[in-house]
């Protein structure tokens, strides 16, 4: 799709219309990585933090949104799953609570049980974040309904989607949303992958944005592998119009992270990542481990989402109070080995600087 100049200029309105100094989205990062702390550092230090709450109830949205409103007066955005990644349940529940079993012995926990709520209600997720109107709604796993949709518009929200092919950025765009985060196959955590089997969707960062910004009229968010300045000014020159960035904010002192994650993420490197549906049913990008390896030794057949994430999640729990590594779902995207403890603000601050470098180096290259 071709487009006119005034049309690639207004790419730059996304960066104007939410006052960020820094071309830098925090990815939503669910399961205690996302804090209202983080998300309000980021957003104070100029990027767009973002709230997952995909795992919580309409009580803890409505108070996490509370807790970064008393942080801050700066935009951020809250993040949702679309629905239409909720699956039925397969007959593979009996295998899955064998395999469990040892590792809830192991723990200390009662024998593995699948809870009849796998996943929080939409709805009631929908109707705590309309009462809250945030002024961004991120969402991923698919489209949003359309009354869902119809109802956050209605009240001007500014709605992001998540495509990891230019077919998914064509639907997005169709059902109305207004910024498009495209996906690369680098990104740590699930895959937004919703049009077509996930295995056939994981096209690299460098590969997807351009054709991406290339399809859509609206603005796009690169995210996936980038974790320096140097990453966001590559990004910036492929037509995105700022970066979406998980990975590297994990090891920040406001991010929610547990000890035996941090720990084993600082020890990870850019080939100890992995994809798998161990843990949850739905592809996903993080450091292999013991679970992981011996689920794929067993060749387990999983559940699909949400039933594997909620019977893997007792285990996952106790995994992370006992720092044993091995049994938790260790998210990462592959540029982990350019992780580096700090604070939200001062790695901001490290990125904002990290890109003037990298302008000014490209000049000189140029020239």
């Amino acid at each position: 799709m071709s487009k006119t100049r005034g049309e690639i200029v207004r790419r730059g309105e996304f960066r104007d219309r939410f006052g960020m100094t820094i071309p830098v989205v925090l990815a939503p990062m669910g399961g205690g990585p996302s804090t209202p702390e983080l998300v309000a550092a980021v957003s104070n230090a100029g990027g767009l933090g973002s709230l997952a709450a995909a795992y919580s109830n309409g009580e803890r949205i409505e108070q996490d949104i509370a807790a970064i409103r008393k942080l801050t007066s700066r935009p951020f955005a809250v993040n949702l799953f679309s629905p239409q990644a909720q699956l039925p349940l397969n007959d593979g529940v009996t295998a899955v609570a064998d395999f469990l079993r040892p590792y809830h012995e192991r723990l200390g926990l009662k024998a593995p049980e699948l809870p009849q709520k796998p996943i929080e209600d939409f709805d009631e997720q929908l109707e705590a974040v309309a009462k809250a109107a945030p002024p961004i709604v991120s969402f991923t796993f698919g489209l949003l309904p359309q009354k869902a949709s119809d109802r956050l518009k209605a009240q001007g929200t500014f709605l992001m989607g998540t495509a990891t092919t230019v077919e998914e950025a064509r639907q997005l765009e169709r059902a109305g949303v207004d910024a498009v985060i495209a996906q690369g196959s680098e990104a740590g955590a699930h895959r937004g992958t919703f049009a077509v089997p996930a295995e056939e969707a994981l096209i690299g960062t460098v590969a997807l944005v351009p054709q991406v910004v290339d399809a859509v009229r609206v603005p796009v968010i690169a995210s996936g592998g980038i974790m320096d300045g140097r990453g966001l000014v590559a990004a910036l020159a492929l037509g995105a119009s700022a970066v979406q960035m998980g990975t590297a904010f994990l090891a920040c002192k406001e991010a929610g992270t547990n000890t035996a994650y941090r720990e084993a993420l600082l020890r990870g490197r850019e080939d100890t990542t992995t994809l798998t549906r161990a843990f949850s049913g739905r592809m996903a990008r993080g450091l292999s481990n013991e679970f992981i390896e011996k689920w794929n030794a067993a060749e387990m057949e999983y559940l699909p989402y949400p039933w594997q994430n909620a019977f893997t999640q007792p285990m996952r729990r106790a995994a992370a109070a006992a720092k044993q590594a091995g049994l938790l779902s260790l998210w990462a995207g592959q540029g982990l080995g350019m992780m580096r403890e700090t604070t939200a603000a001062q790695l901001m601050k490290e990125l904002q600087e990290q890109m003037k470098e990298a302008w000014a180096k490209l000049k000189e290259q140029m020239r």
